[in-house]
């Protein structure tokens, strides 16, 4: 182990937020950086609610890279507006923001968002992520130089967060723009959320990739049982959505869907927790909670 005046003077640490519109790469870059799965992925906006920090420590230093949700330019429900407020929060009391953007592809949302970060007091760096989706890399330049404009960045990266392409310079770069620190958190930590989070996360995830249409939008995960014995973690899982019908499509004909869920991220969380799962899960209705602060806030969903 470094000794303390070692850690002080040649060990960086910091905070780090992810930041951009919804379903740029976030959680999918996270999980690259990191090497396992934390933050959960699907091809649908929005599947990203609640921040999440991601733990990586190296003998150079300890990066906490903050996971966001997509910043919406419209906001109508309660959900959504408590999205919003998460990931602008997470501007403040970070080191290093990193602005990321589909290479290729700016939208009126990422304007949206490059304009809010203009009133940011740390370095702003921005990331092109999906490069390997461009043909005509050349093309980049053109695209850096029109929408470069839109703030003031430290420094521009390309990367492919979904093949690993350019993250490792990314994480050099991150790296070398933080203060000289001790580290905060222990070395084996990867999060700081709780298990019984990262399992209805990884529930909920699995219920997004199954599930059709608007429905991932409208349920949420909430776990009502987490007990370990000697041989077997044991979580009970009630799946919330907004009606009737969605209730009978989430559980499908002869319980169908739900038992396709329920193998699925039994899967997922023995190879999180690396130990035996026994999971149930069931179904209920609380009609329109996603527009409910109330209702937003019991299900976990706090801007703190």
């Amino acid at each position: 182990m470094r000794d303390q005046a070692d850690q002080e003077n040649n060990f960086r640490f910091g905070y780090v937020a992810i930041v951009g519109r919804p379903n740029v790469g976030k959680s999918t870059l996270l999980n690259q950086i990191l090497g396992q799965k934390v933050s959960i992925v699907t091809a649908k906006p929005q599947t990203t609610r609640q921040r999440l920090a991601g733990i990586k420590t190296t003998d150079q230093g300890q990066v906490v890279y903050v996971d966001t949700p997509g910043i919406h330019h419209t906001a109508k429900r309660a959900l959504n507006r408590y999205m919003n407020r998460v990931a602008q929060a997470s501007f403040r009391d970070t080191d290093l923001v990193m602005l990321l953007v589909e290479a290729g592809n700016w939208t009126r949302q990422d304007t949206f968002v490059a304009k809010a970060l203009r009133s940011v007091e740390v370095p702003v760096m921005l990331v092109l992520n999906k490069i390997d989706l461009v043909a005509d890399k050349e093309s980049l330049l053109e695209f850096i130089t029109v929408n470069a404009r839109e703030g003031d960045y430290d420094s521009i990266m390309m990367i492919s967060a979904k093949k690993g392409s350019g993250v490792e310079e990314l994480e050099r770069q991150v790296l070398v723009k933080l203060p000289f620190s001790r580290p905060f958190y222990d070395e084996d930590q990867f999060t700081d959320r709780s298990e019984r989070f990262l399992a209805a996360e990884m529930i909920r995830e699995q219920l997004t990739l199954r599930l059709h249409q608007e429905l991932p939008y409208a349920l949420t995960v909430e776990i009502e049982e987490f007990k370990r014995s000697t041989n077997l973690l044991t979580i009970g899982a009630i799946v919330w959505v907004e009606r009737e019908s969605q209730k009978q499509i989430a559980i499908g004909k002869k319980g169908i869907v739900l038992k396709q869920v329920g193998s699925k991220a039994r899967v997922v969380l023995q190879e999180l927790f690396g130990e035996k799962i026994f999971l149930r899960l069931w179904v209920k209705v609380s009609r329109d909670w996603s527009d409910s602060d109330k209702l937003i806030e019991r299900f976990g969903y706090r801007d703190s």
